[in-house]
């Protein structure tokens, strides 16, 4: 009853700006992408033995990710009438109902043997029944937070029947130090900004840093040779090379292949730049497009057959999209302002990008053949979004303006809902999400 009135109401989201969901007691409204949270109950995950304070870390974890969605919010605990014993005490559904839970959490965690272990049930309240079979995750100390994500991952895709994004990692420029005279580095983290890691010093400009398909590599580009180079790191050695060049030549804005077995990348010859391919095996390159303007910012389509790409080949900056292999491209934007950075979503159906129109930065998406335009954020500077592994989140750059001024990561629902800024400690742009971890 829950899941199939949450599957509804996840295609309406991207529907029509005015419609409701309800089976039985759930009832859910949308208007121009506004709804009504789901009020739900999770007490403390209890402690089976040796769990300690992790058991009210991961509780936390679990909530600040569903109620980072905007579409659930969880019950003051201290209005909860049931006192649960543990993740197979029996459920007292009228208790639940009292407070007008349609959704209950609960679960426990345990820790023995240097391993964590976290068990979960999930039920809908009105309907008086279990959604889905209780599940356990287990995974060293050092990893309890994932552990959090995976719990919250399953009571998300159970509940709205979409696939999960919370276990997920995000590749960035982090950025300290005065606006003349900023310090940057490739650096990686968790979706909401924890476990930050730095993958490089910020002895060279670094720009646009690119994970590929399986999580695993970086390709940015660097300055470290005096011109941009693309340079490809191993995300666990923090090992890297610089990837075959052309001399007399300038590679940049690299984004890696479906498969993770190629690069399309803009080269800069003689004053004109064009798309190339390549190998990540190595050997030659090869040319996608031949046109005295500039192109740029290639983003493969989820199946590899098709790029989308910024080129100022009409007179201005303007978004096209050709067959992966080269050949005449077809202009998909017509507004007015001029479009850039755009990114295929991995659901294959909409394509993110900047716009910038009378002094104004704009996130916005529409459907891959140009229709259905929607402006999802507006400010000084907002420029480079990302999509969540399941498409239904942007991530992007959001700059504030004056010598003070500072970039910063922020996140909005594909429907323009819920603008939340990123958790991350100091200044950071250029985000990459990459996929949901195994």
């Amino acid at each position: 009853m829950l899941r199939l009135a949450f599957a509804a109401l996840a295609a309406l989201l991207i529907g029509p700006s005015l419609a409701a969901a309800q089976n039985g007691p759930l009832h859910i409204e949308v208007t121009d992408g506004n709804i009504q949270p789901l009020p739900y109950a999770m007490p403390v995950f209890v402690d089976e033995g040796g769990a300690g304070g992790l058991a009210a870390q991961i509780s936390s974890v679990v909530k600040s990710d569903l109620d980072g969605t905007g579409l659930f919010t969880q019950i003051n605990p201290g209005s909860y009438v049931q006192k649960v014993g543990g993740v197979n005490a029996p459920v007292s559904f009228p208790d639940w109902q009292a407070i007008n839970a349609q959704a209950l959490i609960v679960g426990s965690v345990s820790q023995s043997g240097g391993k964590v272990v976290v068990k979960f049930r999930l039920f809908d309240v009105y309907a008086g029944q279990e959604l889905g079979d209780g599940k356990q995750f287990a995974a060293s100390p050092a990893a309890w937070r994932r552990l959090a994500h995976k719990v919250a991952d399953a009571v998300y895709s159970r509940i709205t029947g979409e696939a999960p994004y919370f276990d997920s990692r995000v590749v960035y420029v982090a950025e300290s130090g005065s606006k003349a005279a900023r310090q940057k580095r490739i650096a990686i983290m968790d979706y909401d900004g924890a476990n930050v890691k730095y993958l490089t010093d910020s002895s060279a400009i670094v720009l646009a840093p690119r994970l590929s398909p399986d999580g695993n590599r970086v390709l940015y580009t660097t300055y470290e040779t005096g011109f941009p180079r693309i340079k490809m790191l191993n995300v666990a050695s923090g090992g890297g090379s610089l990837m075959a060049e052309t001399p007399g030549t300038m590679t940049f804005s690299p984004r890696f292949s479906p498969d993770g077995g190629s690069v399309v990348y803009s080269l800069e010859q003689n004053g004109n730049t064009d798309l190339y391919k390549m190998s990540v095996a190595g050997g030659g390159s090869t040319r996608l497009t031949s046109s005295p303007s500039i192109e740029t910012a290639p983003s493969f389509s989820p199946d590899g057959s098709r790029i989308v790409f910024e080129s100022d080949r009409s007179g201005g900056q303007q978004l096209y999209i050709m067959s992966a292999s080269g050949g005449e491209p077809v202009r998909i934007s017509y507004g007015d302002g001029r479009y850039g950075t755009p990114v295929w979503s991995p659901r294959g159906d909409m394509i993110a990008f900047t716009k910038q129109k009378g002094g104004q930065f704009f996130i916005g998406v529409m459907r891959t053949d140009g229709s259905e335009e929607k402006t999802l954020t507006s400010s000084y500077l907002d420029e480079g979004p990302t999509w969540s592994p399941n498409g239904r989140v942007i991530m992007f750059t959001r700059e504030s303006p004056g010598a003070g001024g500072g970039a910063q990561l922020m996140t909005v629902d594909v429907t323009g809902r819920n603008l939340r800024q990123v958790g991350n400690a100091g200044g950071a742009s250029d985000p990459t999400w990459g996929p949901e971890l195994k």
